[in-house]
């Protein structure tokens, strides 16, 4: 196994994870049951909460079920000096925190706005995609 890394789950990340028992809910479990160090911030659990309200809010306890297991930090504001080019202002307050909360990672599966940063490191955090963090740490043997 490779060593424990703290990784900030990104709004969409919690909410397909309580929408659906498939694979980015295995993922986070997995993720959990391995040590690592899962963060979010009140930014993405409002965006999460919003989003199961609308479309899946009979998962809602599982919404909440999977938070009761993370490390939660407070809403943190983006700081002026994190700006990044080509990401709508919207996201720009989870790099912030991820950055803010020390996370090596960041897990994302909204492709429409982080996709051309997936695989790179942006403010200290390297932005991925479920599929490649799953790769990343889990590789086959």
């Amino acid at each position: 196994m490779t060593r424990a890394v703290r990784i900030f789950l990104d709004a969409n990340v919690l909410f397909s994870a309580a929408k659906n028992d498939g694979p980015v809910r295995a993922l986070v479990v997995r993720l959990l049951d391995a040590g690592h160090e899962c963060w979010v911030d009140g930014y993405v659990i409002d965006e999460a909460r919003r989003n199961i309200s609308v479309k899946a809010s009979a998962q809602m306890p599982v919404l909440d079920a999977i938070l009761s297991k993370v490390n939660v930090a407070a809403s943190l504001p983006a700081t002026p000096g994190k700006s990044i080019d080509g990401l709508p202002e919207k996201d720009r307050p989870v790099v912030a925190a991820a950055a803010a909360l020390s996370c090596e990672m960041l897990v994302t599966g909204d492709r429409t706005h982080f996709g051309k940063f997936y695989g790179r490191l942006v403010h200290g955090v390297r932005i991925h995609s479920p599929r490649s963090l799953y790769e990343q740490l889990f590789p086959k043997n």
